[in-house]
Order: C-alpha cells, then structure tokens, then sequence
C-alpha cells in the first residue's frame, strides 16, 4: 500500500496528509544530495551551525531543500531547523503548522558512507511546545533502502521508497521488541554516577553495546531489536548535548507510540516546555524497563 493510500484509509486530516506527503516527495531530492555534493568543502569555506558544528555540504543542500519547499507550498506557518539560528514564519501560509527539522542527523558520517537520516516533527501552531503537543513525527534513513517511519499518534509504521520513488508500507503499527541491545553516548570517563550505575546494570544483564554515532539510525535500530539509546548528561555537559525540539521530542513521540517512552533521566522529555529552539537535553530513549531503571538510579543518586 502507498503511503498517500494508507493515510487516506487511516482517516488522517487532510492539511496533515498533505504536509506528511510533502515531506516523503523531499526524501528522493535529499537522496539526491548525495551524489551532487561528494567533494568536499575546501577547509578556508567551512561553516558551523548554530551549535559550533562543521556544517557539511550535505547538511546545507538539505536544509535548503526543506526551507525553500515549505516556503514554495506555504504548508507551513512556522519552520525551525538545527543548521538555523531562528525561526522562520512563512508568508501567507495555507496552514498554521510549525515543523522542527534536523534536515540530516548522522551528517559527520557520511563521508565514511554510513546511515544518516532527517528527523521531523509537525506541531498544530507554534514550535515552542511541549512534545505531547505534536501531531505528527517522522524519519527518514538514508541506507541501503530509503524508509520512511511516522506517527500521527495512531501507532508507528514504516514505509520503504521503490524504484519509481514511491513509499510503500513495510512495517505497520511497529511495536519495541524486549530486546538487549545498548547505544551509549559520550565518553566513559566522563559518566555521571547514576549514568555509571545504570550502564553496569545493563552490561551485567548482558546487553550488547551498538552505537553508530547517528541518533536517529541508532534509535531505528532500538525500535526494531529492542533496548535503549542514551546520551547522557556528562561532566562538562551535564544539560547533555542532543536537542529537545529538532532529535528529542520527534523521536520521543515514535518511540512512545511504539510502546517505548523517553526521559531526560528524570523526566518523561515529552512533558518539557523549551525554553528555546536550541535547548539540548540528556536523552533516554527506547523500553519503559531500561527507562525505569534510569529514572530511579537518578531519584536515587
């Protein structure tokens, strides 16, 4: 089943249907970012997003690909990104939905050729809301097959692009498996102690460490096998590094929807008001046991 037929059948709102659908039709131009942005930036014209990160050519091109066709369809009222310092409020816009966008996580990646992906989240207005206020959050991985996974709060399916450029259903209403599988982020040295308590807890019940330095290929995998991706709070960055609107609450939403749940160690993720579109958080994210574990090591600590 198409993706466009599959939205139509679910019952899901037009105006949402036809952003969702927007995004899936940018998928094929980012992958084709790919092959048009190989050589790399000359040192002396690197840039730095709005966090201090070397910007890749890729990053940019699909960055530009999400701002100048929400701009071109008016889709959208609101648009934040993680390679934008600010807001943008499109003009005369055909719907009042505000999109958080990381155009592509995994970026630092790709010139080792492994996974990488864009994340999506669809708020009813404004960005600047809690993560139990979205309508919508989706992913899209670029590996050896392009899939696309959303939610619109009616559980988690998972769509895979064809040869005509199409996405047709793979997975639907994906559940986390009770898996024991592990993705730690930052450095051992540099754990809190609950953190420290918790990664020893889960190496003695055996689980077995995956982490690929991409956020949301890493969670992909947690969704499918089960167990749970962390980056951590840590010395030096105890506020942790990834951010709330752009990594956190869009993948928070699919996780919860899949049976999962999302925390910043102490607090369901979702439930947090940002302050800014560059807050960051420690993240928790994948089965409610792992998240249990971690929320009572740090009631504890």
């Amino acid at each position: 089943m198409l993706l466009k037929d599959f939205l139509a059948e679910a019952g899901t709102e037009k105006n949402l249907t036809e952003l969702i659908l927007f995004f899936s039709e940018q998928a094929r131009n980012v992958r084709h970012g790919f092959y048009c942005t190989i050589p790399r930036t000359p040192s002396e014209e690197i840039t730095r997003n709005q966090f201090g990160e070397e910007q890749m050519e890729l990053d940019k091109y699909a960055d530009e690909i999400f701002i100048s066709g929400l701009k071109e369809t008016r889709l959208a009222r609101y648009i934040a990104t993680e390679e934008q310092p600010e807001i943008i409020e499109v003009e005369n816009p055909k719907h009042q939905f505000g999109v958080v966008i990381d155009p592509l996580d995994g970026s630092s990646l790709i010139d080792v050729n492994l996974c990488v992906g864009s994340i999506i989240g669809i708020y009813p207005g404004h960005v600047l809301e809690k993560g139990l206020s979205l309508v919508a959050a989706l992913y899209i991985l670029y590996g050896p097959l392009t899939t696309l996974t959303f939610t619109t709060g009616k559980g988690v399916h998972e769509f895979v692009m064809n040869d005509a450029g199409e996405f047709v259903l793979r997975h639907k209403d994906l559940r986390i498996p009770d898996g024991k599988i592990y993705a730690p982020g930052a450095l051992r040295k540099d754990y809190l102690p609950a953190h420290s308590q918790w990664i020893q807890a889960l190496e003695d019940a055996g689980y077995k460490l995956r982490f690929s330095g991409c956020f949301v290929g890493d969670v992909h995998q947690i969704l499918h096998k089960g167990g749970v991706f962390a980056y951590p709070g840590f010395r030096g960055k105890e506020n942790g590094k990834l951010r709330l609107l752009y990594e956190a609450n869009p993948m928070g939403m699919i996780i919860f929807q899949a049976g999962g749940a999302i925390s910043n160690g102490k607090d369901d993720i979702l439930t947090i008001k940002p302050k800014e579109i560059g807050q960051v958080t420690p993240i928790y994210v994948g089965g409610r046991k792992e998240i249990a574990l971690i929320e009572t090591l740090m009631k504890e600590g």
